[in-house]
């Protein structure tokens, strides 16, 4: 597939490194020359520089026979007008567009409609939304590092850390099934000490290992009571940061949890007093240690650090953290920082980049795919796709799970048909319209995976 990326920021950058070993044809646009040198030297991609919505340069990244164009510069602006003249100019087959600002997203039925709107965007992606999101399932799932929904959130799968005294933890795998006869779930992958395991019947769960299960959402918690203790639930939430993600955070929050929002800006802080109506908003910095103390920081479950300041978040989260408060979740966007939270300190890193690309993800892989979800700085994968065919036209479907030849290092994780939900055991066969839900603990093995569901000419 022929795709052009505008814009080689964070986002941009880590969508074509995601790209460029599933063997398209990537180029990238952007007006830093020094952003696009680095990429050149690092990966097999052409670049392109100048301005990423002028005809010429569209042009010059080969616009007239590029399959799909995806906007991600940090310009609403600039995305909407490329997006526009990709498909009015150049006939794009599919544009896509991160968009910030709410009051574009608030019209977008007006105004991004393939057909008729006046900025023609087949998908609309927007990072706000999606973070916040993210951030929220954590909370609603409290000792959870990662919470992920399949199939419209009938199916999940939940990261956790594994505790000393879990009632799995020590024990084979196998046991799960003998300590949870009326639960159906399966592991999908374990990574210990940063290093991957597909389990097997037999693998024991250690303290602190990562493990990452599959089940249906009723049945999460349940399930993760056998990997460690498991923690109350939140009541309580602090908010660093009034911008987009955290105010409508705090407005998602408000009727379940008691929320306090601190904000610097004193004229944001009125709006939001205004707007946020169960929540408490406070003017001052979240890194003040006498605001956090009069404010009972030691008594609040959650402190989300929001801001746009990677280095304002880490201090306030490490000082929070310091101060008696049980847990922190970090927003940080430069992915070198990541390293700092290996300390324990920080709780939860939320990576926006990782956030938004797994959503671009879902719409650029090859194949029916209606979800992909990048893991673990996008080392590994989980993806949802939809089983198509028969015996005679798929490698899959009319096949038990036993005879299917996954590649090295790809497990299955459920399989949803139509409103039932079964966990992937060996006998299990696949069926035409199939929901599969797949780990990869290597990402690189996304074009085999994708092979092995394309379905033969002759279906069709």
């Amino acid at each position: 597939m022929k795709i052009i990326i505008l814009g080689a920021g964070q986002v941009g950058k880590t969508l074509a490194e995601n790209l460029a070993i599933d063997a398209n044809d990537i180029t990238m646009v952007d007006q830093d020359t020094a952003a696009l040198k680095d990429l050149q030297d690092r990966l097999d991609i052409r670049t392109v520089a100048g301005a990423a919505s002028l005809p010429n340069i569209l042009e010059a990244a080969g616009a007239e026979d590029a399959d799909m164009l995806v906007a991600v510069t940090n310009s609403d602006e600039v995305n909407m007008v490329a997006c526009q003249i990709a498909k009015h100019v150049y006939l794009t087959p599919t544009t896509i567009s991160r968009i910030r600002s709410h009051q574009y997203l608030n019209q977008r039925g007006a105004l991004f409609k393939s057909e008729s709107g006046a900025f023609p965007i087949d998908v609309i992606i927007s990072p706000e939304k999606l973070v916040t999101k993210h951030v929220q399932r954590l909370i609603e799932n409290p000792s959870a590092l990662q919470v992920l929904d399949f199939a419209d959130g009938r199916v999940q799968l939940v990261a956790v850390k594994a505790r000393l005294g879990g009632p799995l933890v020590g024990q084979p795998i196998a046991n799960l099934r003998q300590h949870m006869p009326s639960i159906d779930t399966r592991v999908a992958a374990i990574f210990r000490k940063d290093h991957a395991i597909v389990p097997e019947g037999d693998t024991e769960i250690h303290v602190d290992d990562e493990v990452f299960f599959i089940a249906a959402k009723q049945d999460i918690r349940a399930v993760m009571g056998e990997l460690r203790r498991l923690e109350k639930p939140y009541k309580k939430i602090m908010i660093a940061g009034g911008g987009n993600i955290g105010s409508r955070l705090a407005r998602n929050l408000s009727k379940d949890f008691r929320v306090k929002m601190i904000e610097r800006g004193l004229a944001r802080c009125e709006q939001l007093a205004d707007t946020l109506n169960d929540v408490i908003v406070l003017h001052g910095s979240a890194s003040d240690q006498d605001l956090l103390i009069e404010e009972n920081i030691e008594a609040t479950d959650v402190f989300c650090a929001l801001t746009n300041d990677d280095e304002a978040n880490i201090m306030a989260s490490m000082l929070a953290k310091r101060l008696g408060v049980r847990n922190v979740m970090t927003l940080i966007s430069n992915p070198a920082y990541v390293d700092l939270i290996e300390d324990g300190t920080i709780d939860i890193a939320i990576s926006p980049q990782q956030t938004t690309v797994s959503s671009l993800l879902t719409h650029v892989r090859r194949g029916d795919i209606v979800n992909v979800h990048s893991l673990r700085r996008g080392a590994a994968e989980a993806i949802e796709v939809i089983a198509h065919g028969d015996l005679k036209t798929s490698q899959v479907v009319g096949r038990r799970l036993e005879q299917i030849d996954l590649p090295q290092g790809t497990s299955f994780g459920a399989i949803v048909r139509k409103e039932k939900v079964l966990m992937a055991h060996h006998d299990t066969v696949i069926e035409n319209n199939d929901h599969v839900i797949l780990f990869l603990t290597d990402r690189r093995m996304i074009n085999e995976v994708e092979r092995l569901f394309a379905v033969a000419l002759t279906f069709f």
